[in-house]
């Protein structure tokens, strides 16, 4: 899909507002989630990296990401604008279990998120994927292709992570603004069309009432 789809503007030719939008990063210890922040950001992203110390030996598995010697303790923040009027504010989680009680603070207000998967290592996400199925917020899975490999096919990895088929799994390279980008737009879409979904069930069309509201 093309950003430039996302152009509504008024048919007078007047200019609009941008809506802004807040998408989480998400995803296991190391599976690239600063650096997709990074790559993809059109301004210098806030990040919270910290040195790894010897008290993350032994807590902190980086056997399969040689050369790590930083984490984020906090969060990655990034923009970017995919159209004049669509704004994406990137809110990246930290990946470490012990830093899992700020995610529902990162994550109120969101519209979904990207989950982020290393294919070499698919259990760090799978407390991702709970977390989300759980909070029934739209997400979509992106295989990081690390060098530049796609470990194992999408079908696979679905199969693997048990996530059926309305929710996309896409493969990206976290170092690639374009890359970035495109799976930001497939997880636009996505919310959007789970959110028309929710408009158009019989709950929220029986009567003209609105999801949220009760008849007297």
């Amino acid at each position: 899909m093309d950003s430039g789809q996302y152009r509504s503007g008024s048919p007078t030719g007047e200019s609009r507002a941008p809506t802004p939008v807040k998408i989480v990063i998400a995803g296991g210890f190391g599976v690239g989630k600063t650096t997709f922040v990074g790559a993809v950001s059109e301004i210098i992203p806030l990040t919270t990296e910290a040195a790894m110390t010897t008290a993350s030996v032994g807590v902190d598995d980086t056997s399969q990401i040689q050369g790590k010697t930083t984490t984020t303790v906090a969060m990655d923040f990034g923009r970017i604008t995919l159209d004049t009027d669509l704004i994406l504010y990137l809110f990246g989680t930290p990946g470490q279990d012990r830093f899992w009680f700020m995610w529902d603070d990162l994550c109120r207000g969101a519209i979904g998120a990207v989950v982020l998967v290393d294919t070499r290592r698919l259990d760090a996400c799978f407390a991702a994927v709970d977390y989300f199925e759980q909070r029934e917020l739209p997400f979509v899975v992106a295989l990081n292709c690390f060098d530049g490999v796609l470990a194992h096919a999408i079908d696979d990895v679905r199969e693997a992570l048990v996530i059926g088929e309305d929710t996309p799994i896409v493969a990206c390279d976290a170092r690639v603004r374009e890359s970035a980008k495109t799976t930001l737009i497939e997880l636009v879409q996505h919310a959007l069309a789970r959110a028309s979904a929710v408009l158009r069930s019989p709950a929220n069309t029986r009567g003209g009432v609105g999801a949220g509201t009760s008849t007297p």
